[in-house]
């Protein structure tokens, strides 16, 4: 069983631009949205020994900052996969997202259009990443992990969970204030008690 989260909120997302591998911290509401999770967490898992719980996360700051609070609520050690990291996006990185949309027009309409940036991943170059890192965890299937990840990781994760097209992976919700249980080749989304920007 997988638990999947996306990290809390960053200053990045609340600026609209994009991340890839550049580092953002998290805002105060992203703070609360990572103990939210943690807290969900802990009634999701609390009936198992926490021995039999893994967390395992991003090395970018924001998915190990979440991942922390999260450990810290389950009392659980932190583990870094180097395979969960966020899409690269090149020379877009730290750029405004709408700057980089006014600047191609012929990728509106195209969900894809984050694959396209100069110097960046491709879909099917982190599709088999991230696809090598799940085929790994399902040759465990009695493991029992709580993943931290972002958000286009966490659509090709649960994209390739759940055999869905390109367009299907790529058309999902990338919630920062739910949890994703990949389960008996089942993927439900379970929502976080809702979480204000702390005054």
């Amino acid at each position: 069983m997988i638990y999947l989260c996306r990290h809390g909120e960053t200053f990045h997302n609340r600026e609209g631009r994009l991340q890839g591998r550049s580092e953002s911290d998290l805002t105060p509401l992203g703070r609360a949205q990572a103990a939210a999770m943690g807290d969900l967490l802990f009634d999701l898992v609390r009936r198992d020994p926490p021995a039999d719980w893994r967390i395992v996360a991003s090395p970018l700051r924001r998915a190990l900052n979440t991942a922390e609070t999260i450990g810290a609520r389950l009392s659980l050690p932190v583990e870094i996969d180097e395979r969960l990291v966020e899409i690269d996006v090149g020379e877009w990185s730290n750029r405004l997202r709408e700057e980089v949309r006014g600047e191609n027009p012929h990728l509106h309409g195209d969900d894809a259009w984050g694959f396209h940036a100069p110097g960046g991943e491709t879909y099917e170059i982190m599709m088999a990443r991230l696809g090598a890192w799940l085929a790994e965890q399902a040759a465990e299937p009695e493991r029992r992990l709580i993943v931290v990840s972002h958000g286009v990781a966490g659509r090709l994760l649960r994209g390739a969970y759940a055999g869905l097209s390109k367009a299907e992976t790529l058309a999902q919700d990338i919630p920062q204030d739910a949890v994703y249980r990949l389960m008996a080749g089942q993927i439900d989304r379970l929502d976080c008690a809702p979480v204000t920007e702390p005054a």
